[in-house]
């Protein structure tokens, strides 16, 4: 054990741990989730911290000795190691300081390591003067935040790419199975499935554009803002450098917001991201319940869809298969739609200078990302591949449906058109079999009208 004390006191750290006493007292404080720090969003403080050292080596307030063990520390924790040093909730009070300092001292205890001093050592290397120079909590936190956001949608977008590419794939596939379409619930016109699956494609397609606008405000940080956006404690220069190094170091382009108190005070870019994925979530939301309902039955329901065995359906029913990956997507939307109501609330909490509830958007915006993600990717692997239409049972519905008389509307007109439809009805027969038996239309032609070209394109049959 070592000891090391802060304002409030003395405390006894295991001398085999990186972190130190305000780790130790958020451990202490906070046992909310059960859940540590997202792994991605320590990497991002960590490329966060490591921007602000170069920037203060660059400045001179930094010195090169100190600040190079910053540096290599911090990118340790980018590479992926250390990554079991920080415990601390990520529901938490205090605006993310805990998540900050635990982040300081490991990177500071990994320093101090590298020139071969010993951990704890804090009158060489110190998290508070060295490791968060220039910085405050209220700067470096909703930085890594957005850092963070950048590296997931990453994830989230090439998701998202790879269900509309399938659905596209799909729809190319489909594209000449003919289907009723459905409005209310009820038979309406033909449609071809590989339509269908296109509209899909096209919606999610929208999500991603949407999400894509949301992410490129996460660029502008505030960064040199420290405690309430007026720089207090950080050299001009290196406010001016420090989005340049945080820039050279993700990959990505960062750049310092024009009034750094609005950006310090104000969370409401969070709230564009999070509402971006919840929008897109409710579109994944209409197209699982759309494959649940084509896929229904199978022997007593629509069963136009073959959707891939995953599992028994039931403890009970012997041979019962469930849309179990459908579902899935489903109650992954639901929980993206939660989180976004706590990330609203937290947003609109913010007082005066500083939005203290940061942590629970922080919270709920990495995990919406993640399971948006690894549900999609489920989807696609699980479902969407391995679909198979049934060709019969559409042309089954098909034939059996009075939709394909608005087709014949042009051509036999309205009072002909009625009376098959009411005729269909009263007899059962299908609309085909008791348009030829009147002697309304050749057969010919109206194998044309109702061919799957005809029927799900503009204009009237020739």
């Amino acid at each position: 054990m070592r000891k090391e004390h802060d304002f409030l006191g003395e405390l006894e750290v295991p001398d085999n741990v990186y972190y130190g006493v305000q780790t130790l007292r958020a451990i202490e404080n906070f046992h909310i989730t059960g859940q540590t720090i997202d792994h991605d969003f320590v990497q991002s403080m960590a490329k966060v911290k490591k921007a602000a050292a170069i920037a203060n080596i660059a400045t001179g307030r930094l010195n090169k000795k100190t600040g190079n063990a910053l540096i290599a520390a911090a990118d340790e924790i980018i590479a992926g190691k250390m990554l079991d040093q920080f415990p601390v909730d990520p529901i938490q009070g205090g605006a993310g300081t805990s998540i900050n300092m635990n982040v300081n001292e490991v990177i500071v205890n990994r320093a101090l390591e590298i020139i071969g001093e010993q951990k704890g050592r804090y009158d060489i290397i110190s998290p508070n003067n060295d490791a968060n120079m220039a910085q405050s909590t209220n700067d470096s936190f909703p930085t890594g935040i957005k850092v963070c956001i950048s590296h997931k949608s990453k994830k989230l977008i090439k998701a998202l790419n790879y269900l509309a590419d399938e659905l596209d794939k799909k729809a190319e596939e489909y594209k000449d199975i003919l289907k009723m379409g459905r409005t209310h619930l009820q038979d309406a016109v033909p449609i071809s499935l590989g339509q269908e699956m296109g509209s899909y494609a096209s919606a999610v397609r929208r999500g991603i554009k949407r999400i894509e606008n949301s992410v490129s405000s996460v660029h502008t940080i505030n960064m040199g803002a420290t405690a309430v956006g007026t720089g207090l404690n950080a050299e001009p220069e290196y406010i001016k450098m420090v989005a340049k190094t945080l820039s050279e170091v993700t990959g990505e382009n960062f750049t310092t917001a024009d009034n750094l108190i609005d950006t310090t005070n104000n969370t409401d870019g969070f709230a564009d991201v999070s509402s971006a994925m919840k929008v897109t979530a409710l579109v994944l939301i209409k197209m699982a319940n759309d494959f649940r309902l084509m896929a229904s039955g199978p022997r007593c329901g629509l069963n136009e869809l073959k959707l891939p065995a995953r599992q028994p359906g039931s403890s009970i029913m012997p041979g019962k298969v469930n849309p179990v990956i459908a579902e899935v997507l489903d109650q992954t939307c639901y929980q993206v739609i939660a989180n976004d109501l706590a990330i609203s609330l937290g947003v609109e909490n913010g007082q005066f200078e500083l939005n203290v509830m940061e942590p629970i958007m922080a919270f709920n915006l990495f995990n919406s990302m993640n399971y948006l993600t690894n549900a999609v990717n489920t989807f696609v692997d699980k479902l969407l591949i391995d679909l198979q239409p049934n060709i019969k049972q559409c042309t089954t519905w098909l034939d059996n449906s009075v939709g394909i008389i608005t087709a014949l509307l042009p051509h036999i007109g309205y009072e002909n058109s009625a009376m098959l439809a009411k005729e269909a009805y009263a007899t059962g027969k299908p609309v085909r079999e008791i348009v030829l038996k009147k002697g309304l239309l050749p057969e010919e032609k109206l194998n044309h009208i109702l061919s799957p070209e005809q029927m799900t394109h503009p204009g009237i049959a020739q």
